[in-house]
């Protein structure tokens, strides 16, 4: 293996040569022990994409063929959310359309996909809480007859409208009323965004706390679960233990999984997260050892994930994406790096050198060789090498 040129985010360059991949037994079959899905990306038309917007700069094909990878894997696929760039360069327009198609190659395999709905067609700012009802509700509507479950993502325009506590349970109230099939909530904190700031009707995250345990409580049959995205493995624990029977936590902290997922004997997380799309032969792998009973095996797969999982998602946490797309490009699943609303310039070059090294410490990478020359050759056309 030749050794290439790395970039690192302390401003050197050094010669790298790519490890070889991880040894993984994976599984085509979905998970018996937990529910597991993976928040997927948007592959751009290469061609096309810029910061102007998403019309018509979607390159499909690829885009749902990585939801195929995953569902090969035996992993559900979180549709359009965060992950897509919901509300940073993917609108709904767009979002509808990217469920739509997810939803129908689903049905072809009887694969598991869920789908955020939210409020962004409203314009930005101005809004009030019967007009975000409205808008999670047209968002519902929609999913729900295309055939998909809504996962009712955090909303922007909630959060600047709503005055107090009231104002979140009126609107959530309204939506887990209408829907036909039970909604995944989700709470996203502001470490991924900050306008969600003060979600729920308070600063204090275990004050939010009650308001989300009060109101699953008070709708239980309504609600699956929800997704919890805080990057707080306590508070997640603590929530889990509150909720009613039958309503899952779905994990989102992409820094604690593992022993989120493992569970204290008594209660346990599910998984819906966006490191499960970068590190999808691992979790197909771990799972499969968890189904077996052997969680020793389990944590010895999935545990090693997290030190790439946290660079990917460092601060400023909202370019994860990028991590998630680069990534992809390196090992093939899609044949570029460029993103919709030019997102890919969310992180430095030495970022990308640092990630390259941390994937291959984990066995990422099938064909290292493919791989290394395609970093390498991104990194030459910006003078590096």
């Amino acid at each position: 293996m030749t050794a290439i040129a790395l970039p690192s985010a302390d401003g050197t360059t050094s010669a790298f040569t790519l490890g070889p991949p991880a040894n993984l037994t994976t599984s085509s079959s979905p998970a018996t022990s937990r529910l597991a899905y993976a928040a997927s990306h948007v592959v751009a038309d290469p061609l096309r994409a810029s910061a102007e917007g998403t019309a018509g700069r979607i390159d499909w094909d690829a885009t749902l063929a990585l939801r195929h990878r995953l569902w090969d894997l035996g992993l559900g696929v979180a549709e359009a959310m965060d992950t897509a760039q919901r509300g940073m360069g993917l609108d709904w327009p767009a979002a509808r359309e990217l469920a739509r198609r997810t939803l129908a190659e689903a049905r072809t395999r009887d694969a598991r996909v869920v789908v955020g709905i939210a409020t962004d067609q409203l314009p930005e700012g101005g809004a009030g809480t019967e007009a975000v009802r409205a808008a999670y509700l047209e968002q519902l509507a929609e999913v729900e007859d295309a055939g998909g479950q809504a996962v009712m993502m955090a909303s922007r325009h909630l959060a600047a409208a709503a005055r107090s506590a009231d104002d979140y349970l009126d609107v959530y109230d309204a939506v887990l009323r209408q829907a036909g099939e039970p909604v995944i909530l989700h709470w996203l904190g502001e470490v991924f965004d900050p306008a969600l700031a003060g979600y729920w009707g308070y600063e204090d995250p275990a004050k939010a706390m009650s308001v989300v345990a009060d109101l699953i409580t008070a709708h239980a049959a309504n609600v699956r679960g929800i997704k919890v995205s805080l990057l707080d493995a306590e508070l997640e624990k603590e929530l889990r233990r509150r909720l009613p029977a039958g309503v899952h936590l779905f994990t989102g902290d992409d820094y604690h999984y593992t022993d989120l997922i493992a569970g204290d004997g008594r209660h346990h997380s599910d998984a819906l997260l966006g490191a499960f799309a970068v590190i999808a032969r691992h979790a197909s792998a771990a799972l499969a050892r968890l189904d077996a009973g052997d969680e020793a095996g389990f944590r010895g797969i999935l545990a090693p994930t997290e030190s790439l999982s946290r660079l990917v998602f460092a601060a400023p946490t909202r370019y994860y994406k990028v991590g998630v797309a680069w990534l992809a490009y390196l090992t093939g699943a899609q044949n570029h790096f460029r993103m919709i609303g030019g997102f890919e310039t969310g992180r430095s070059l030495g970022h990308l050198g640092d990630l390259v090294r941390a994937a291959s410490a984990i066995g990422l990478f099938d064909d290292p060789e493919f791989s290394a020359t395609r970093a390498a050759a991104y990194f030459a056309v910006h003078g590096i090498g």
